[in-house]
């Protein structure tokens, strides 16, 4: 295994530990997409990968507001706020793109709602604090942030 395969497989792990969300987007980033364009990414990535469109639609909002350049202080990055290695993992070559970002955002999100058996709340909760913080916890984890996290997307949807 070279270094950078070990870098890379690292950056995976980190990723898949630690989830997407970031926490909190850099000051003086926004930059809203237009509705139209967003939904239409939404109902796209919603009929190609089996997941609910409100769903993705609430997390994008929770994430990002809809503002595809957005970076948190943690280096999460674009609409659905893809940590590098989870951008990685789902193959996605610029998070900035909204098309590749919602794409495999959206197919993160299959995939936890798969490992969670449907249970949204802690699919929502691993989005956000990853699937370890679930796995350890037996549930949503006891951060502050996941919990509101968890109640913010969820209202959403509804």
């Amino acid at each position: 295994m070279t270094a950078r395969d070990l870098v890379t497989s690292a950056a995976l792990a980190f990723a898949f530990l630690s989830g997407c969300s970031g926490g909190g987007l850099l000051p003086g980033s926004y930059h809203s997409m237009a509705s139209d364009r967003l939904n239409a990414l939404v109902r796209g990535a919603s009929s190609a990968n089996a997941v609910d469109a409100k769903l993705i639609a609430s997390v994008i909002d929770a994430e990002s507001h809809g503002d595809p350049n957005a970076v948190s202080r943690v280096g999460a990055q674009g609409l659905m706020q893809l940590m590098p290695g989870t951008a990685a993992m789902y193959r996605v070559a610029n998070p900035f793109d909204p098309y590749q970002n919602v794409d495999g955002g959206t197919r993160y999100l299959h995939d936890l709602l798969h490992r969670y058996k449907g249970n949204i709340r802690l699919a929502v909760a691993a989005y956000n604090a990853g699937p370890g913080a679930v796995d350890a916890a037996h549930g949503i984890p006891p951060y502050a942030e996941t919990r509101a996290y968890v109640d913010r997307v969820v209202d959403g949807i509804r």
